[in-house]
């Protein structure tokens, strides 16, 4: 495979979990600069397949270049490209915030006062600065989950990686993470592969989405593309995924 920079290609990626199949044999090809959303509900494959971009699974079968890089025979290159918000959080319960982005700025190759700078803009930006010093365990669920965008962002990846980025926080740090992530879009040109389940954050922030079902991406289209047919994000996802819903009513004894 052979790819763009920045960008991601996806050929023919699968995960199975002994019988079941997790991911089916996805092709995504995504350019450099893209701000890209994988939606899907619950089990559909959207974290499996981020875990492989970002090296965190081992695809069974197909290949992923992400900036450039192998997940099969690069992966250490992989990682050095990227910025990653997994699902959950990957934090040192006792390390102060500030202390988590030091760590990463200086592991990411920055100099101390680069390092300093940057973590002081990013805690600033997220209205964390002053409790930079609180450890990550004694922080609240949107703390933790702000903490993971700025440690994303710090190093300046070319490829942002990122599941959930905006579930826990409240509107006007949600509206905050939104825009870090455009910035380095339009700024940096950084590629953005997001997943998210709260479409109206993805309004006006996504330039292209696909829709994944059981392991298959079922539907691709661009922004533009949606709205010269008259769609929203809400309105292509309910139309791929209402008529499979178990139940249409709601249950008899709640009303």
């Amino acid at each position: 495979m052979t790819g763009n920079t920045n960008g991601i290609q996806i050929q023919g990626l699968v995960k199975r979990y002994g019988d079941f199949t997790a991911v089916s044999g996805i092709d995504l090809n995504i350019p450099d600069g893209c701000i890209f959303a994988l939606l899907g509900p619950n089990g559909s494959g959207k974290t499996t397949t981020v875990r492989m971009l970002t090296g965190l699974l081992w695809p069974d079968e197909g290949d992923a270049l992400v900036g450039g890089c192998s997940v099969r025979s690069d992966p250490r290159g992989v990682k050095r490209r990227i910025g990653v918000l997994p699902d959950g959080d990957a934090l040192f319960p006792r390390i102060t915030l500030l202390e988590h982005l030091r760590m990463e700025g200086l592991v990411r190759g920055l100099s101390e006062d680069e390092t300093e700078r940057r973590a002081e803009d990013l805690l600033r930006y997220l209205d964390l600065w002053e409790k930079r010093h609180v450890y990550a365990d004694e922080g609240s669920v949107g703390m933790r989950k702000k903490l993971g965008i700025a440690l994303a962002l710090i190093h300046g990846p070319d490829v942002l990686v990122m599941d959930e980025p905006f579930e826990g926080l409240d509107p006007i740090a949600a509206a905050r993470a939104r825009d870090l992530v455009a910035a380095t879009a339009v700024k940096k040109g950084t590629t953005v592969f997001l997943t998210s389940h709260l479409l109206a954050l993805l309004d006006g922030l996504v330039d292209e989405v696909a829709l994944i079902s059981e392991g298959h991406i079922v539907r691709r289209s661009t922004v533009a593309d949606m709205r010269l047919r008259g769609e929203t994000l809400q309105s292509m996802y309910l139309a791929a995924f209402r008529a499979g819903s178990s139940m249409e009513e709601v249950p008899a004894w709640l009303v």
